[in-house]
């Protein structure tokens, strides 16, 4: 894990849109809500039909529209280091080191600060693009221009829209399709993310012994339908699972729950677009310490661009349903095992003639009978077997509204 500065008292206040005077223009795109739906889908009754929760409106007079980045007073000039060429992926130098250096001491995670631009360097200048340039969520470049570098070496520091939250928390900003987790209101961690896509979906699902709907021994398959929804509003952290899981709407790694079944987790898939079915995915890589930073009773503050997180309250996903046109088909096939016998015709024995005594001659000839032969071949058909394929390994579990996953196959740890 990448050690992170610590920030001065003066620069931990967080804000949303346009940024430090004179120093940093920072435009915060408001964008379409994302949100709704989670991975924790089907209720206490299966029949359940997929609705969104009644909206709590709270008192929301007091929320201040805030700045996703602060100025830091400093007396000393900045100074500041040039750079001579458009940073991607693939490049290596001192250069690209200074980049890393600088988006680990705002809080985001370009991995090891050995000047290789990687993936995890480019995901992180991605969240630097959409969080503080105000880049739309599906158009980062993931290159750092001598521009951007000359704007991101100002004095200044990602600062959380709700200061007043538990010391711990976490803000997820579904419009920018960015996550951020602060500690006593510095951030320790922010992150390219990509939430639920709002589809609607039916799938089979598998349900493992001891989850919601199943109190059974043994595994549940069943076709279900929900809505790939991530709803905004203010959520407690309520369990975490180290490991692969799958949970209710597909796999995933370390998933830390704040809505029934949604979790924020680590996937091989994060594209730029939304494409979960209402979990938050960060990249792989982060996410064993991702759940180290963020603890029970946590809060989570998911903006959808709609409403402020408080006139939404605690949003309950919707839930799945029965897929009323699911059908299961087995086959089986019986192996058959052919035997034939072949037996070589019974022995045949010559026997010599009768001894012949010459007139002339005492001399004796005699022609001795050969061995009589017996052979036996026996010849066996090569049974016909037959392997039933076990595709219930592999399907996502079904979206219930329990906290639990499911142990789970890597290859579906992006549905979720």
């Amino acid at each position: 894990m990448n050690d992170r500065p610590s920030l001065p008292p003066d620069a931990r206040k967080w804000l949303p849109a346009a940024a430090a005077a004179g120093l940093l223009a920072v435009v915060v795109v408001a964008g379409v809500a994302l949100g709704g739906g989670g991975d924790g889908g089907a209720s206490d009754d299966p029949d359940d039909v997929t609705g969104a929760a009644d909206t709590v409106a709270l008192d929301v007079s007091t929320v201040a529209t805030v700045e996703p980045t602060q100025t830091v007073d400093t007396s000393a000039p900045v100074e500041k280091t040039q750079l001579t060429r458009v940073l991607a992926k693939g490049m290596v130098g001192d250069d690209v080191a200074g980049v890393q250096q600088r988006l680990t001491d705002l809080g985001f995670w370009p991995g090891p600060i050995d000047g290789i631009f990687g993936d995890e360097t480019r995901r992180s200048v991605w969240a630097y693009e959409k969080l503080v340039l105000g880049v739309p969520f599906n158009q980062p470049t993931g290159q750092v221009t001598p521009e951007m570098w000359d704007d991101m070496q100002e004095p200044f520091v990602i600062a959380p829209r709700r200061p007043n939250a538990s010391p711990d928390h976490v803000e997820v900003y579904l419009p920018e399709q960015v996550l951020a987790i602060f500690h006593d209101d510095v951030p320790v961690m922010v992150t390219h993310i990509s939430s639920g896509d709002g589809e609607e979906w039916c799938e089979e699902v598998t349900i493992s012994p001891g989850e919601w709907n199943n109190p059974s021994d043994e595994p549940l398959v069943r076709g279900e339908c929900g809505v790939s929804l991530t709803p905004g509003g203010i959520f407690d952290v309520h369990r975490e699972v180290e490991g692969i899981r799958q949970g209710s709407l597909g796999g995933m790694w370390d998933p830390v729950y704040f809505n029934y079944g949604i979790a924020i987790h680590g996937a091989l898939n994060v594209p730029l677009q939304p494409a979960s079915h209402g979990c938050i995915r960060i990249p792989l890589s982060m996410s064993p310490d991702m759940q180290q930073l963020i603890d029970m009773g946590d809060q989570v503050y998911v903006f959808d661009g709609v409403k402020e997180p408080e006139e939404y309250g605690e949003q309950l996903p919707p839930f799945n349903r029965l897929d009323p046109d699911y059908s299961t088909t087995t086959t089986s096939t019986t192996s058959t095992t052919s035997t034939t016998t072949t037996t070589v015709p019974e022995s045949t024995t010559t026997v010599a003639p009768e001894t012949t005594v010459a007139q002339a001659t005492t001399t004796t000839a005699t022609t001795a009978a050969p061995t009589a032969t017996s052979a036996t071949t026996t010849t066996v058909a090569q049974a016909d077997t037959a392997e039933v394929d076990d595709e219930s390994a592999d399907a996502p579990s079904a979206g219930t509204p329990s906290a639990d996953a499911v142990a789970a196959d890597a290859s579906s740890a992006d549905d979720s």
